[in-house]
C-alpha cells in the first residue's frame, strides 16, 4: 500500500508546483499589462514579486515531489534532507487551507486538506511497515551463546579431543608382534644361556 501512496504523492506535488508556478506567472502578467496598483504600490515590483514567487513556490513544491517520487522508487523512507522537506509540505497544506478557506472556498481547502492528508500517510506507513521487522527480529532472536555458530556441539561442547583416539588415551591398538615403546628398533639380542659350571 506504501508504494501507490507514494506515486499518488509525487503526482499531486508535481501537478501542484506546475500549477501554483503558473497561477502566479499570470498573475504577475496581468499586474505588468495593466499597470494595477495596490495601495501605491508599483505594479512593476508586484508583478516581479508575484512572478518570482511562483517561481520559489514551484521549485519547492517540484523538490518535494521529487523526494516522494524517489520514496515510490526505491521503497524506503525519506530520511535527512527529504524526510524534514515532507514535513515542511505536510505544514505549509495545512496552512494553506486555513488560508483557502477564508479566501477561496471549502474546495481549495478539501484538497489542501486531501494532499496533508496523504503526506502524513506517507510518513506514517513506511516507519511502521520499517519499524516492524527490526522489532520482530529482536524478539525472536536466540539469547547470546544458544544459537547456531555458538561454538557447542551436540553434547555441550564435549566432543572428542585433539590427540583422543577411540578410547579416549590416545592409543590405538596394541601391535603384540611389533617393537614396543622404549625399543630402539635394531636387532633383539637372545638373553645369555646359564652357565653349567
Amino acid at each position: 500500500m506504501r508504494r501507490p501512496v507514494a506515486w499518488v504523492v509525487a503526482v499531486v506535488l508535481f501537478v501542484e508546483a506546475f500549477f501554483l508556478a503558473a497561477l502566479n506567472w499570470f498573475l504577475g502578467e496581468v499586474v505588468h499589462r495593466q499597470k494595477m496598483s495596490l495601495a501605491g504600490l508599483d505594479p512593476d515590483v508586484m508583478s516581479t514579486s508575484s512572478k518570482a514567487g511562483g517561481v520559489v513556490f514551484g521549485l519547492y513544491f517540484a523538490l518535494c515531489g521529487l523526494v516522494a517520487l524517489l520514496v515510490a522508487l526505491r521503497n524506503r523512507r525519506p530520511a535527512g534532507f527529504g524526510r524534514i522537506l515532507l514535513i515542511s509540505a505536510a505544514v505549509v497544506h495545512g496552512l494553506l487551507g486555513a488560508f483557502a478557506w477564508g479566501l477561496v472556498g471549502w474546495s481549495a481547502f478539501l484538497f489542501m486538506v486531501v494532499v496533508l492528508g496523504l503526506i502524513v500517510l506517507l510518513l506514517m506507513t513506511y516507519d511502521r511497515e520499517e519499524g516492524s521487522p527490526a522489532g520482530a527480529a529482536k524478539d525472536g532472536a536466540a539469547p547470546d551463546g544458544e544459537g547456531p555458530g555458538s561454538g557447542e556441539g551436540p553434547q555441550g561442547g564435549e566432543g572428542p579431543r585433539a590427540g583422543e583416539g577411540p578410547r579416549g588415551g590416545g592409543e590405538g591398538p596394541v601391535d603384540a608382534g611389533g617393537p614396543r615403546d622404549g625399543d630402539a628398533g635394531g636387532p633383539v639380542t637372545p638373553p645369555a644361556e646359564p652357565s653349567t659350571a
